[in-house]
């Protein structure tokens, strides 16, 4: 195992090319008057249960667009332009809201919840999905993001995990930076307690905010909090994962797993259905075989890669983030990698999510201090002590890739903490205010359409539009391959994937 202490950079300049990234977005479909969609996922999308790179989210109005791993940033972003690009010309005239915090909603019951077919794998979703709705609302899981997938060749689970502590440590900055949903549509909060202040009758915000999606409104379980869950090891983590999916839950147990009408509302009773209802800004990742369950693959085989979720849409991109951005995401990376990551303690976790609240809901407030060990430090001194940590692994960056994209990268984030009223939270606000009159709606409206507009100038040859055509086309057959070789009833196949004996490392003796 690599030993990354503090003092040089010790990844070697012919091993940084050997990073690997890729993305995740979400974006709710809405109709042109800013109301959610409430139509089926479209048909010219193929199966959301099998399409390699379209799929949904929590509902059937949540498309997901999945690109494939690349070595360079700018790659990742053409191949993402091109799914967005095939996806808005299957929308007809709804468009992709390119705000992370949603359009207006319907009724939380009337969300419709994503479908996947008649097979035991694509109801067990639905299922998921339901369980999610009883849980936290449906309006909650509306909200969307963008997920950075990243890797480097040769790491241990040891390494990520240290990555993953210092990301955590930190996350606060890039919250700062590109958090961009500084206000909701007032549908979003109706019936919820909430600190937010009234910008205009439609919409609701708070003055300093970053990233609503990341505070207490957003991805966030009072029942989860409970779950300190540690980053210092892999077993830890494990652990901490398993008791959470196979301890019975008290609020979930009243629930009940099924309606009186026999139908599933959630998949089990215990703190989480499945691993990936656990939030946070960071995961340990690992590609899994079909039918593994995620928790059994990392503990098989170790991580593979780490997820950043905390992204928001930035509603002024055509893709809702850029090239630069995943550049300054490379740096960030690597220094929490290379810095000195001591395990995290109970204490520590909790400062690090109150940290993050703050940064969420106040972090353009001048002079607002975070936790920092013992003590306390504003965000912008804290903030711009780490851009100068940044500043000799973009170098190095630049020097393997023949470019200055990295350092300029990591300019723009000096820049945006000297200059609040730059980063993409400020720039929401402002617009929303001065050139919509204090509406949210109406500002994401006008970028959707933009942006709606921006995918259908693009050209899309013959030969591109077939090869989209033949995938989807595939991707529909391969589901009803899968439902048509269904041979064990769905009762059956839920109590099988969910026994806990298929979580652990080695399948147990019989």
């Amino acid at each position: 195992m690599n030993n990354y202490s503090t003092g040089p950079i010790l990844v070697a300049p012919e091993r940084l090319t050997g990073m690997r990234r890729g993305l995740e977005k979400e974006s709710l479909r809405a109709q042109s008057n800013g109301l959610l969609a409430m139509t089926p996922h479209p048909a010219a999308l193929g199966s959301a249960l099998t399409h390699p790179l379209i799929t949904t989210d929590f509902s059937e109005s949540q498309v997901e667009l999945i690109t494939g791993v690349h070595a360079h940033a700018q790659d990742c972003m053409d191949e993402l332009t091109r799914i967005q690009q095939f996806t808005v010309r299957s929308l007809g005239d709804e468009m992709l809201w390119v705000s992370s915090m949603p359009c207006g909603l319907p009724a939380d019951d009337d969300i419709p919840l994503g479908q996947y077919g008649s097979s035991n794998v694509g109801l067990a979703k639905t299922v998921y999905r339901s369980g999610l709705g009883h849980r936290y609302g449906r309006r909650m899981q509306t909200i969307s993001g963008i997920h950075y997938n990243w890797s480097l060749s040769g790491l241990s689970s040891a390494d990520y995990f240290g990555l993953i502590r210092n990301f955590r440590r930190h996350a606060f900055l890039p919250l700062y930076l590109f958090g961009a949903s500084p206000a909701v549509c007032s549908t979003f909060v109706a019936g919820r307690e909430h600190q937010l202040q009234p910008l205009n009758a439609g919409t609701m915000y708070l003055p300093y905010a970053t990233s609503l999606r990341m505070g207490r409104l957003g991805y966030q379980s009072d029942a989860q909090a409970s779950l300190a869950v540690s980053y210092n090891s892999l077993s830890g983590y494990a652990a901490s994962l398993q008791q959470a999916l196979t301890d019975p839950y008290a609020a979930y147990e009243a629930m009940g797993v099924k309606a009186a009408d026999g139908s599933y509302k959630q998949l089990q009773t215990t703190l989480l259905q499945i691993e990936n209802e656990f939030y946070g800004t960071i995961r340990p990742k690992r590609v899994i075989f079909p039918g593994e369950r995620p928790l059994h693959a990392l503990r098989e085989r170790g991580v593979e890669y780490v997820e950043v979720r905390l992204m928001d849409l930035n509603p002024f991109e055509p893709v809702g983030i850029t090239a630069q951005t995943l550049r300054f995401l490379d740096v960030f990376l690597l220094h929490c990698l290379q810095s000195a990551s001591p395990d995290d303690t109970p204490q520590e976790i909790a400062a690090i999510g109150r940290n993050q609240h703050r940064a969420a809901e106040r972090g353009r407030e001048p002079g607002l201090e975070l936790e920092k060990g013992p003590g306390m430090q504003t965000l912008k001194a804290w903030g711009l002590e780490i851009v100068q940590q940044l500043k000799g692994i973009a170098a190095q960056l630049d020097a393997a890739h023949g470019t200055q994209d990295y350092s300029r990268a990591v300019r723009d984030a000096e820049h945006a903490l000297n200059h609040p009223e730059d980063t993409p939270s400020a720039r929401v606000l402002k617009a929303v205010q001065e050139e919509f009159e204090g509406s949210f709606v109406a500002f994401v409206r006008a970028q959707s359409q933009k942006t709606r507009q921006a995918m259908l100038d693009l050209p899309l040859s013959d030969t591109e539009a077939a090869q989209w055509a033949s995938a989807s086309a595939k991707s529909l057959q391969d589901q009803a391959n899968i439902e048509a070789s269904d041979s064990m009833p769905f009762d059956i196949y839920l109590k099988e994937y969910l026994s806990p004996k298929r979580l652990l490392a080695k399948p147990m003796a019989a």
